[in-house]
């Protein structure tokens, strides 16, 4: 499943960073947000809290290394899916 992410950002439907994430949800454009499992609390609160708000749904599959790894960048802790086509193959 992380190979998809990997689809998605090179597609250019994905928000990476826990800034562009949050700034994608308050702007309406995630439709899905991973979140890594060992993210810190105060980053999972200010994640949850938004898409909670905002009604976009959260999955916490991925760790810090597997989402950086997907989408060939340092430290990601959460990011966001902009695209419904992307997001449903997630969600199945």
């Amino acid at each position: 499943m992380p190979s998809r992410l990997g689809l998605a950002t090179v597609a250019g439907k994905v928000k990476s960073g826990t800034d562009f994430t949050v700034e994608a949800i308050r702007q309406k454009q995630a439709k899905l947000v991973f979140l890594a499992s060992d993210a810190s609390e105060n980053t999972k609160k200010r994640v949850l809290d938004k898409a909670s708000f905002y009604n976009v749904p959260v999955l916490e599959t991925f760790d810090t290394a597997t989402l950086s790894k997907a989408v060939g960048r340092n430290n990601i802790k959460a990011l966001a899916i902009t695209d419904q086509g992307f997001a449903n193959m997630f969600i199945k």
